[in-house]
């Protein structure tokens, strides 16, 4: 069945974040390098992920906010790494700027979203901090341009996997067409298995897990390797 509508996840599904983030802490770690520069950048960047991960868990649950995940993640950083005489709000400064400096389109993505975007309707629905996503979509403005509706988890006041991010995605949709939308109608183009497709097939979504395991798709799945795999998929 061809969808009414196709969301898209934008971190590592449309924005290439992995490659951002790793170039922010690699700049980081020069920039700082009389305070961590001893430690192997790979290490920098694991313990990074190491004490994030958890963190955003945290926020999504309602446990922390925003401004607590930011300096948090800086400050249990920089005590693992013995730099603790470094500012952690000011080392969350100088990696969030250079973190957007590496903002591009992940492979692919670009010439793939607008052949959809020429077929059919599309949205995008991403996890994140409002000011962060926003200025994502303002760096490569070509997607909010032929987005119908642009949905931020923060607007919500829930994170994917919740099932109102959906929810609420499902009615921005609905109102962008003004005809109503049933879950089934919408397909969602995404990267990550606990927020993409759990969340979207527990809502009653139809997913494109973009380089998924077959082997963890769930019921109203498919696993789309590579991006001509999602034109496929769409008949594209």
């Amino acid at each position: 069945m061809t969808p009414r509508f196709v969301y898209f996840d934008l971190d590592d599904t449309l924005l290439d974040h992995r490659r951002a983030e790793r170039a922010a802490l690699a700049d980081v770690h020069a920039h700082y390098a009389d305070h961590v520069g001893h430690h192997d950048l790979a290490h920098v960047q694991a313990t990074y992920h190491a004490h994030n991960v958890p963190l955003w868990r945290d926020y999504g649950a309602g446990r922390i906010t925003a401004t607590d995940l930011k300096r948090l993640r800086s400050e249990r950083l920089l005590t693992a790494l013995g730099a603790t005489g470094l500012d952690p709000v000011a080392f969350s400064d100088a990696y969030l700027s250079r973190y957007a400096r590496h903002w591009h389109w992940l492979d692919g993505a670009r010439d793939a979203y607008h052949r959809i975007a020429d077929a059919l309707p599309v949205g995008i629905l991403t996890n994140g901090f409002r000011e962060q996503q926003t200025a994502k979509l303002a760096s490569l403005p070509e997607i909010a341009d032929r987005a119908a509706t642009v949905v931020i988890s923060e607007d919500v006041g829930a994170m994917k996997p919740h099932p109102e991010v959906f929810a609420y995605a499902t009615r921005s949709a609905s109102e962008a067409l003004g005809t109503a939308l049933v879950p089934s109608d919408v397909l969602y183009v995404g990267d990550s298995y606990h927020s993409d497709v759990v969340g979207g097939t527990g809502y009653g979504w139809r997913v494109a897990w973009l380089g998924g395991d077959p082997d963890r798709a769930r019921d109203g799945t498919t696993v789309t390797p590579t991006w001509p795999d999602v034109l496929a998929l769409l008949g594209l």
